[in-house]
């Protein structure tokens, strides 16, 4: 295998740990306050559609990106309504939006674009495109460098910066802020918050809020900059991979990187079977490449991963005491 070749798998990789890396992110802060979020994949899916949706009727890209933003918060505001203010199992009210966000997008884009449950085509300003970054053009015939900055680093959208530039800005929050601080206090123990003072519910919303905005950045990126359009079911498991992901990385930032990665990695094999065959001499069936992203979360949530301890208030309902 040829560097070219190695680069170019490294930026498929780069691509599909994308949607992933917001996803877990995004997952991160709600857990992080005690709530668990099953509803990542529906959060994803709605956002695909209304992003893709309305960037082609408004032909704007960020109009959709802000509509998919939007339809995800709706979701997670329900979500929140359900699990912090009327106390109901968190685990259900998750399943409960995937269902319905699955059920409506493609009741809705079939109503309204009758093509069988997709939006069509986007392109254009529609459509988020590469970012060429200064200098990439003049560098890529620079040994070694050159193809790295011109090939992998530069040609991504501004979603995929956004991002991996949400990794240390989730570390910084959560371990140097006050608000961070007391959101991971909320999760372990947040009877201890409430004594000094500092309302759990409001802390459990923002992290619930915080997580339907990254959720709708994945779910933007799916349809208007990975692909070129909303498709049935174009999650395809992400959000529940993105949980898999966040237990393998402990619910730590930059373990969440490494993490995503490492399924965004699997998941371009799939792309390039050429890769495996020209590096191994063996044929690998096309079904079994396909499987591999699916395959990693059964064998980390087997405990395959190492010992992952939630956060101990997770999943629990506060009742505040009298």
């Amino acid at each position: 295998m040829d560097y070219l070749t190695f680069l170019q798998l490294l930026d498929s990789t780069v691509r599909l740990a994308t949607p992933l890396l917001l996803a877990c992110l995004a997952g991160l802060f709600s857990e992080r306050a005690g709530i668990f979020d099953i509803g990542l994949e529906g959060k994803m899916l709605a956002a695909a559609f209304v992003s893709a949706a309305i960037a082609f009727t408004s032909g704007s890209v960020w109009v959709g990106l802000l509509a998919g933003i939007g339809a995800s918060l709706v979701l997670s505001v329900i979500h929140g309504i359900a699990s912090i203010t009327f106390r109901g199992n968190q685990l259900i009210s998750g399943v409960a939006i995937n269902f319905l966000a699955a059920g409506l997008a493609v009741v809705i884009a079939q109503d309204v674009f009758k093509q069988g449950g997709r939006t069509p085509a986007l392109s254009g300003e529609s459509r988020f495109e590469g970012i060429t970054l200064p200098g990439a053009k003049a560098l890529a015939d620079v040994p070694v460098f050159g193809p790295l900055y011109a090939e992998l680093i530069s040609g991504h959208s501004i979603l995929v910066y956004i991002a991996f530039a949400a990794v240390p800005f989730t570390w910084w929050v959560l371990s140097r802020t006050r608000f961070g601080l007391r959101l991971r206090a909320v999760g372990e123990n947040p009877a201890a918050v409430d004594t000094a003072g500092v309302s759990v519910l409001r802390l459990r919303y923002a992290a619930v809020l915080i997580c339907g905005v990254l959720c709708g950045i994945a779910g933007a990126y799916l349809s208007t900059a990975l692909q070129a359009g909303f498709i049935k079911d174009m999650s395809a498991g992400r959000g529940f991979i993105a949980l898999a992901a966040l237990i393998f990385a402990k619910w730590r930032p930059w373990h969440a990187l490494y993490a995503t990665l490492l399924f965004g990695f699997f998941g371009a094999l799939e792309t390039r079977p050429d890769v495996i065959q020209a590096v191994s001499g063996i044929q690998i069936n096309s079904a079994l490449l396909s499987a591999l992203p699916y395959i990693l979360p059964v064998i980390i949530l087997a405990g395959f991963g190492g010992r992952a301890i939630p956060p101990r208030a997770g999943g629990e309902p506060y009742v505040k005491e009298r």
